[in-house]
């Protein structure tokens, strides 16, 4: 099983080689937010054989941006085990008087994807009129709409592009009622399995610390909305996310 979405840094867990350790053989892909991150992540696939990496400047970082951080994200594409750019996009929740600033970072690295043909991993929350305003720019870039929380609707308008919907803890809560019609309507090769660690905890342990390897019971609830068995969500989703990345397994 590959979780396509966590982040693994040393402080943000109680004891993060256990966490890497759970995971066995499977497969993990860490995501950097800003330039701090993006080096942890680079040093974890280094020394980590299991683990490949998405680095890239995230939207609530924006006041912390500089264009250094361009520099060095073009100096690490070419890394092999650097699958793609992220975690990137527009987030208007918290930090919308931000608007401009982020769109011209977001534009940017998404320039540098088409370049060197990485696939892109989006954060996009509160913020689809201009998400879809600027993708359709790059109709043949592999994008991954990260932790998915937009409608049925925007889903089937997005099944135009190479994009892979992030699927993670929150399917699994008993609200999420908009996201569980996403999972039952959109054909299961769109959809990728992500924790978001630590972060967006499953059920049923919801309020503990997230780690990869709960990616067990996002796939578990997939499959029971899906109407087949967690290991066959486990098989194509682990498909899924080798072709959207490129992944040598």
């Amino acid at each position: 099983m590959i979780d396509t979405h966590c982040h693994l840094d040393r402080e943000l867990y109680k004891d993060v080689d256990t966490v890497i350790k759970h995971m066995g053989e499977n497969t993990m892909i860490a995501a950097g937010v800003d330039y701090k991150s993006s080096i942890h992540v680079l040093e974890l696939i280094k020394d980590n054989p299991t683990i490949y990496g998405v680095i890239g400047f995230h939207p609530e970082e924006i006041e912390h941006y500089t264009e250094d951080f361009l520099a060095f994200l073009e100096e690490n594409l070419e890394n092999p085990k650097i699958v793609g750019i992220g975690e990137i996009g527009l987030d208007y929740h918290y930090t919308k008087e931000t608007r401009d600033k982020q769109i011209e970072v977001f534009k940017k690295q998404l320039d540098l994807a088409s370049k060197y043909n990485k696939t892109v991993v989006i954060h996009s929350r509160d913020a689809l009129e201009d998400t879809l305003q600027i993708i359709k720019d790059y109709p043949n870039l592999k994008m991954v709409l990260h932790c998915f929380g937009y409608s049925l609707e925007v889903a089937q308008m997005l099944l135009k592009y190479a994009i892979k919907f992030g699927i993670g803890g929150v399917v699994t809560f008993k609200n999420s009622k908009k996201l569980k019609e996403v999972v039952k309507e959109i054909p299961i090769d769109r959809f990728l399995l992500e924790t978001d660690s630590p972060y967006l905890t499953p059920e049923p342990h919801r309020g503990e610390e997230n780690e990869p390897y709960n990616i067990i019971y996002v796939a578990d609830t997939i499959g029971a909305l899906k109407g087949i068995s967690k290991e066959e969500v486990l098989r194509l989703t682990t498909e899924n996310a080798i072709r959207q990345f490129d992944l040598p397994l």
